[in-house]
């Protein structure tokens, strides 16, 4: 439905009228037509009656819709609506296309398959019942569709050029498309070229402040008033509107044509937001860094090198966000906890900096730059943007937004559920208590492997890096492990893609990791792909295993005095019995039992230190073989 509010065309077409004359630089018109629509101030031609619009209709056979009449009646006609419709038609002009450009066969053909809906459908045909509103353009069509009809019975619009490379654009009246054809007029308007007149009008004006409105609004937490405004004033291509309002955007995740307006080459805001336009070139560019300077509108030398910089940290991951103040501190000290994975704080850290937080210039709404950072862009989510946007900052005072809940699950249950892409099928950890977990290497690696590898994201862990694990012999288990905080006084590492589980020549880990306190080992493959499903859990302090139990193959293998709480019997049962509920129940326990957790944001979406740990597979005895693949590429 379309809005019935009461419309005067008069005083619009009038302001639109002189906003054209009063834009041109001299001796800028087409024609004598626009030279005298120049000095008259006056972009349309006399009003036609209702006799006039009558047999225009009779000519047509069918009763024109309500914007269109109202329209000429004040106006029979229009020139220069927007860039690239010079004149539109009025009552002797209007004329069904009768699909004189040839289209209609192209876009069925290109357009249309058996899914096609009713809306595409409309859209292919409307080049043979259009009525053409058009006559002279930049091969740009302006077709009413006599079918596409509203309750209050008006028609659609629909425009296309072959030149935008885009499929034709909807209109829901001819009041709509004439109110879009203005903006679009504003849009070309307004940033004018070397030696053109100012563009400034009581539009501009209006909309300027309306971006100043929203500035403010936003900095009081109001996002979405900020956002109504700023997409009001976007649309009619005021200067600031898009670089404030591509801040918001990437605060709730959105990526799509965001490019900050040109703000991120002002040497203002250049560190905080040409980090989020080389990040995203980053993830999209396949190393192809030709169209950098694109995404960065054409900036200059000294401005590229440090892009590729950057550019080059991203890749690697090294890069690290900065900010001044007090804010900036908050962002170190979130950094050292989500580098250990400890997400939740790591955001609460920012939050609470937030109030201290000041703009680098009057076009700066929120601190944004730290998505960038490859340790900390995994913090944000939609609902975590919201409260970022929500929280007053800059001076200025509003309402605080409560807390979004925590990421993290409490325990290590959550290891039990499916995730996305059904790869969590077979994992294994080892916790340590009294340890920090850079001194983890030491424990769990031998020789050169002592040290840890830079955060890396799991899909790296899994598939791409092998920087740091050297080679071994086939016959060793080294895992790939992540490494970070596990609760108050635990450290983990953990190995999502672990090898095949070898019963008769695994070796836990845990006795070598521990020291005066306790290390815990958990495999599991309950739900894997391959094979049986098997369970293992070790405990050991001060270097001597204290109990374990193995369920593999349908049976229970224990040893030590297990608690009562972790006994494998309770959760197996019978050695018989299925495992389809024992994992969720087992980590739960384990959980509940050493009070610790893993941080799933961390482990599935984060960057985390790796460290490669030795063997959790014995050698071969004498008269135990093994299988050894090697493969060559050239």
């Amino acid at each position: 439905m379309t809005d019935t509010t009461a419309f005067d065309w008069r005083p619009f077409l009038v302001e639109w009228s002189g906003e054209w004359a009063d834009c041109l630089p001299e001796g800028e018109t087409r024609s004598g037509d626009d030279a005298s629509a120049r000095r008259s101030r006056w972009l349309g031609f006399p009003p036609a009656d209702e006799a006039r619009v009558a047999a225009a209709e009779a000519r047509l056979g069918r009763r024109l819709p309500p914007s269109y009449r109202e329209f000429l009646k004040v106006s029979d006609g229009w020139r220069h609506a927007g860039g690239f419709v010079w004149l539109l038609a009025g009552t002797a002009d209007a004329r069904w296309h009768d699909d004189a450009s040839g289209l209609a066969d192209t876009f069925e053909e290109e357009d249309l398959d058996e899914d096609a809906g009713p809306q595409e459908r409309r859209e292919a045909d409307i080049w043979r019942r259009g009525l053409q509103l058009d006559v002279a353009s930049d091969a740009t069509y302006v077709l009413m569709d006599p079918e596409d009809v509203d309750e209050d019975g008006e028609w659609a619009v629909y425009t296309w050029a072959g030149w935008r490379a885009a499929p034709p654009e909807r209109h829901a009246s001819f009041r709509a498309f004439m109110r879009e054809m203005h903006r679009e007029f504003h849009r070309l308007r307004a940033r004018p070229g070397e030696g053109e007149p100012e563009f400034v009008n009581d539009t501009t004006r209006r909309l300027d402040r309306l971006v100043e409105e929203a500035r403010l609004e936003a900095l009081r937490g109001d996002w979405e008033g900020a956002l109504r405004l700023l997409d009001e004033a976007g649309a009619y291509g005021r200067p600031r509107a898009a670089g404030l309002g591509d801040q918001i955007r990437r605060l709730l995740g959105r990526t799509y044509m965001v490019d900050f307006g040109g703000l991120a080459t002002d040497p203002r805001y250049t560190s905080e937001l040409l980090p989020l336009l080389t990040a995203e070139h980053a993830a999209h560019s396949y190393r192809d860094d030709r169209t950098l300077s694109f995404h960065l509108r054409g900036a200059e030398a000294d401005l590229m090198g440090p892009a590729l910089t950057m550019l080059d940290g991203m890749r690697k991951g090294t890069y690290a966000y900065t900010a001044p103040g007090a804010f900036g501190e908050a962002v170190e000290r979130a950094r050292e906890l989500a580098r250990w994975g400890d997400t939740d704080a790591a955001w609460r850290e920012l939050t609470s900096a937030l109030p201290s937080w000041e703009p680098l210039g009057p076009d700066h709404l929120a601190p944004v730059g730290w998505i960038a950072d490859p340790l900390l862009g995994s913090l944000l989510t939609e609902e975590r943007g919201r409260e970022l946007l929500s929280t007053p900052r800059g001076g200025e005072a509003g309402a605080a937004p409560g807390p979004t809940p925590p990421l993290d699950p409490p325990g290590l249950a959550w290891l039990a559920e499916p995730d996305p892409g059904g790869s969590r099928t077979c994992y294994r950890f080892v916790l340590v208590e009294g340890v920090e977990p850079e001194e983890l290497p030491a424990r769990l690696a031998d020789g050169g492997g002592t040290e840890l590898n830079a955060p890396m994201t799991s899909w790296q862990a899994r598939h791409g890096s092998s920087h740091g694990r050297g080679e071994f012999p086939a016959y060793e288990d080294r895992p790939l492990l992540a490494v970070g905080r596990a609760g108050a006084g635990w450290s983990f590492a953990f190995d999502g893609d672990p090898a095949a589980f070898d019963r008769q020549r695994f070796v836990p880990p845990a006795a070598a990791a521990c020291a005066g306190a306790r290390a815990v080992v958990v495999w599991s493959g309950l739900r894997t792909r391959h094979g049986e499903p098997f369970f293992h859990l070790s405990v050991a302090r001060g270097g001597v295993e204290q109990y374990a139990f193995t369920y593999d193959e349908g049976k229970i293998r224990e040893s030590g005095r297990i608690p009562r709480t972790l006994r494998p019997d309770q959760y197996f049962g019978d050695p018989g019995d299925g495992a389809d509920d024992a994992e969720r129940a087992l980590l739960a326990a384990v959980g509940r039992e050493f009070g610790v957790h893993l941080p799933r944001q961390a482990l599935v979406h984060g960057r985390l230190h790796t460290c490669t740990g030795r063997s959790w597979t014995r050698p071969p005895k004498e008269g135990e073989g093994y299988l050894e693949v090697r493969v060559h590429v050239r």
